[in-house]
């Protein structure tokens, strides 16, 4: 195994959060290259053929679709594990793992982070107003009733921290950053498990490279990175010039 992994892939992209949450948890080393999906170069490309991050690189292996690399770490690195031991609440985990990956990124990530982040910033467009408010009024309340009806009372979903915990916590994270924030008088349970992982060291790390980079050009992330201490590696696949790419990271 090489000294360290590599991943290609945005600090503010909750995917990429995810794993490296994962990493930082197991104490594994790694390097990134911090690039959004709309900024990789044709050799990006030949890496994700879907043009999604984050993509890991273990020696010989590439990887795509932070599940499947969540999964594999587990797998050759199984302490301190992150998904539960009972094959029903792995299960759960799994789901619930999914369901932020497809719902919550839909509704938090495409209709609400896209629209007044990347669409107005990176590609100087307007934001489709209706979008945003369809997914303020509508479709986030009802993913917040759904995840409200599977969490406990209080701490963890499964008791000890898992990656159904993780996913849930990096989603809205992104939401964030165009100041979202769960109303926690109508979710309680949904607004405090976010509020006890965000609070966990690892993500506390995370946060500090996310804010240095946040509303900065794609042309000073990288020096801003260096200077918080990211562990950048010495080659981007990044471009100047952002484009279009498909829409799931």
């Amino acid at each position: 195994m090489p000294d360290r992994l590599k991943i290609i892939g945005s600090y503010l992209s909750p995917y990429v959060r995810k794993v490296l949450a994962c990493i930082e948890l197991k104490g594994l080393d790694y390097e990134i290259d911090p690039i959004a999906p709309f900024v990789g170069d044709d050799r990006f490309s030949r890496l994700s053929p879907l043009r999604r991050i984050p993509v890991l690189i273990d020696d010989d292996l590439v990887l795509n679709d932070s599940s499947v690399i969540c999964q594999y770490l587990e797998d050759r690195h199984p302490s301190p594990t992150l998904y539960p031991a009972d094959h029903a609440d792995r299960a759960r985990a799994r789901w619930l793992e999914e369901y932020c990956d497809t719902r919550l990124a839909d509704v938090l990530v495409w209709r609400l982070f896209y629209q007044l982040g990347v669409k107005r910033h990176l590609f100087g467009e307007d934001t489709d107003q209706a979008t945003v408010r369809q997914a303020r009024e509508v479709e986030i309340p009802a993913a917040l009733d759904y995840l409200e009806s599977q969490l406990p009372d209080e701490g963890f979903v499964f008791g000890t921290l898992s990656i159904a915990d993780i996913s849930i916590a990096s989603f809205f994270r992104t939401a964030a950053f165009v100041r979202y924030a769960i109303d926690a008088a109508r979710w309680p349970r949904c607004a405090a498990l976010v509020a006890q992982v965000q609070a966990l060291p690892v993500f506390d790390k995370l946060a500090r490279f996310e804010d240095c980079m946040l509303r900065l050009p794609l042309a000073e992330q990288r020096a801003a990175l260096l200077s918080a201490g990211a562990p950048l590696g010495s080659d981007t696949l990044g471009t100047a010039k952002p484009r279009h790419g498909l829409r799931r990271e």
